[in-house]
């Protein structure tokens, strides 16, 4: 609301104990719905005219052995010794209802009005408190283009061996969210400087001062961030998202000297190292599968080199490649991957011709998957071959023959030619 946004996600904080709010939604009229999500830290959810909210008893807290959670919790009297306990100055504001009264202890709106992220009390205590607060700060500063106050940002070296005991659900969460934000590699380059980055994500701080030249102006950490930066300030999937910040994180282990001056380096096959690592990395950090699958594949997938040479039937292999679904996110990787080499928005999209013959080959009805092909597993039963590695090798043989020539896929042609090709493979 200082901020001058609508607010959708509404706290309550009370001086009720629990059992006595779960006893004022249980009687209400309408009947509330109240879940004790974490009544064992004071907190309750409640489902109220459409809204749900969270309502805690004013609390304070003991140690934080796990990093995250208090060992103990301590009910307090009033809501300024319930404030002392939160992370920032301006979290560390409520309104008294129902008048509205604001109480604002630490002055945190003069905080979000200089636009400034400070820690309530000692930054070194409240990071060690919660390991996640450093990483809290980052994303604030990331959403609203907030600045860190110095002494909290050297509180958080100092702090990483508590970050270093969250799980890596909640590490997860606040990553994808600094990702997406508007300029993400502001906030990696300070994750780097304060060594969040080597903790969370030592892959892609592996990438600094790993130089490539030829037609790169950057090294690969700096041409990472930078291509993040187009992917999510063009409002791309998270999915492209990712794959731009993660589609070169294999060249620091395929880099050898080339031996020419103008191209000192070379990286092959790095797209297929830089998917193993990505894909090691978002296990890690507990991405779901169908996240993991997809970013993983359009970095596998990233280095195609589309020039007017190509035949017909290259462009049709090159969409089975890439997969129908994936193609629009692989030309926005490419365009991200593009824009980092040197930082400058090219001047036309150079993918447009691939995009036109590509687009003409989907119109054309061409076969893209076995599945298209003009002939089943059971036509080849009837030919007397048996289901099992033979029918698998002669199926793919007969979409490699429709791929080069659409016209084959003709279930007369396609039974001839399996026909011979069994033969040939059974003798």
């Amino acid at each position: 609301m200082l901020r001058g946004k609508d607010a959708k996600d509404w706290d309550l904080a009370t001086n009720a104990m629990p059992e006595e709010v779960l006893a004022i939604f249980r009687d209400s009229k309408p009947k509330g719905f109240v879940i004790p999500t974490g009544i064992k830290h004071g907190t309750l959810t409640v489902h109220f005219k459409n809204r749900c909210m969270e309502i805690t008893t004013y609390r304070s807290e003991s140690d934080y052995s796990d990093g995250r959670r208090p060992d103990e919790v301590n009910y307090v009297g009033t809501i300024e010794d319930d404030l002392s306990r939160r992370d920032f100055r301006m979290n560390a504001i409520a309104l008294r209802l129902p008048a509205g009264m604001m109480i604002d202890p630490y002055n945190g709106e003069a905080d979000i009005e200089a636009g400034i992220i400070r820690c309530v009390g000692n930054p070194v205590e409240r990071f060690s408190e919660d390991g996640l607060r450093p990483l809290r700060a980052l994303r604030f500063a990331a959403q609203f283009g907030f600045d860190i106050d110095e002494l909290t940002l050297e509180a958080i070296p100092l702090s990483l061996w508590v970050t270093a005991l969250v799980s890596a659900e909640r590490i997860r969460d606040e990553l994808n969210k600094i990702i997406m934000s508007p300029f993400p590699s502001r906030i990696f380059r300070i994750m780097e400087d304060t060594g969040l980055l080597k903790l969370l994500l030592p892959e892609l701080a592996a990438c600094r001062n790993v130089e490539q030249k030829g037609l790169h102006r950057f090294d690969v950490l700096d041409h990472s961030l930078f291509a993040c930066d187009y992917a999510a300030r063009e409002q791309y999937p998270q999915e492209t998202v990712l794959a731009a910040l993660l589609h070169d994180i294999g060249k620091p282990l395929v880099r050898e000297a080339s031996g020419f001056d103008d191209a000192p380096w070379t990286f092959y096959r790095h797209e297929a190292e830089s998917a193993r690592l990505a894909r090691i990395m978002l296990n890690r950090l507990k991405f779901p599968n169908a996240v993991i699958d997809s970013v993983c594949h359009l970095v596998e997938e990233h280095m195609f080199n589309y020039d007017d040479n190509w035949s017909n039937a290259a462009v049709r292999r090159f969409i089975v490649r890439a997969g129908e679904d994936s193609l629009e996110n692989l030309y926005r990787l490419r365009r991200a991957d593009a824009y980092a080499q040197v930082g400058i928005i090219p001047g036309a999209d150079f993918l447009l011709p691939l995009i036109a013959r590509v687009d003409r080959e989907l119109a054309g009805k061409n076969a893209f998957s076995l599945k298209d092909l003009a002939i089943k597993g059971k036509d080849l039963i009837e030919l007397g071959i048996k289901p099992g590695k033979t029918m698998g090798i002669i199926l793919n043989e007969l979409f490699e023959t429709v791929l080069d020539d659409p016209a084959q896929n003709n279930r007369e042609k396609l039974l001839s030619i399996a026909a011979n090709l069994a033969k040939k493979v059974l003798s």
